[in-house]
């Protein structure tokens, strides 16, 4: 019989994780498939035990979710720090994951971004903020984490501070934050489809020795990525955040070593359609 994986979110139609991991398991040969179900808060709990009950091999959570698993499965000292549940393994009972910041980590990693180290802003203060700066701060990396409104962004440094350097702020003083950083990463929604001609900053903004990384990957260079070449910055798109965050659950799940450049192009030609 085949192994069931899923992502339970609502919504969650626009998900890519079914490609991602079906190209995944059709290269090595396994027996597995994976779905996407709409699923609400009131109903996480009795659905992770249905899908328990059912074989599932595991499960990813998307929006709102993450947060209310933490208070069902047993987390892994990441996520409970974090705070947010993204995978899900039922080899013995249901353990929690986060792999959002260290998928934000490995794409970095990819372009030769060194996290240690480097001064770190952060742009936004929301549930993908939260992960990549427990991640980032853990990592070595001093995190400036400035967001719209500025106690969100000193509530999440006080949590982050636990685990490493780290301070927050609001964005009245951006273009200054940017002058004394080495990365940028964008964790808002600002140049999302459809809403492309937004950005959080211009190139005027930016110096040449900056790594701007949009978590965003729809489209697949926003208008903050283009402003960075504009200021002779390095881009780094959302796509492998995406896909190396997958991969780590792909690991968590199999123990196999997961098919990094397939699951990649899978998720572009999606985009690409």
């Amino acid at each position: 019989m085949r192994t069931v994986f899923a992502v339970f979110g609502d919504p969650v139609g626009h998900s890519l994780s079914p490609v991602m991991h079906n190209a995944a398991f059709e290269a090595l040969g396994m027996d597995y498939t994976y779905h996407a179900f709409k699923v609400g808060k009131e109903e996480l709990k009795d659905a992770l035990a249905g899908a328990k009950a059912m074989g599932f091999g595991g499960v990813n959570l998307t929006v709102p979710l993450k947060q209310e698993a933490l208070s069902i499965v047993d987390a892994d000292p990441l996520a409970a720090a974090i705070g947010a549940v993204n995978t899900i393994d039922f080899k013995e009972g249901m353990k929690g994951y986060n792999t959002d910041g260290l998928g934000a980590k490995r794409a970095l990693e990819e372009e030769d971004v060194d996290i240690r180290g480097s001064e770190v802003l952060i742009a936004g203060a929301g549930g993908a903020a939260r992960a990549i700066a427990f991640q980032f701060a853990r990592d070595g990396a001093s995190v400036t984490i400035a967001n719209r409104t500025p106690e969100r962004a000193l509530e999440l440094a006080a949590d982050v501070s636990a685990v490493g350097k780290v301070r927050g702020c609001g964005f009245e003083n951006l273009r200054a934050l940017i002058g004394e950083s080495d990365i940028l990463v964008n964790c808002t929604v600002l140049g999302m489809h459809p809403d492309t001609e937004r950005t959080i900053v211009t190139s005027e903004d930016m110096h040449p020795d900056l790594t701007v990384f949009d978590i965003v990957y729809n489209p697949l260079e926003t208008r903050l990525l283009k402003e960075a070449k504009l200021a002779g910055a390095k881009p780094v798109n959302g796509i492998m955040m995406l896909v190396y965050q997958g991969a780590e659950a792909f690991r968590i799940w199999t123990g196999v070593e997961p098919p990094v450049d397939i699951m990649k192009r899978a998720v572009l030609e999606e985009l690409q359609t």
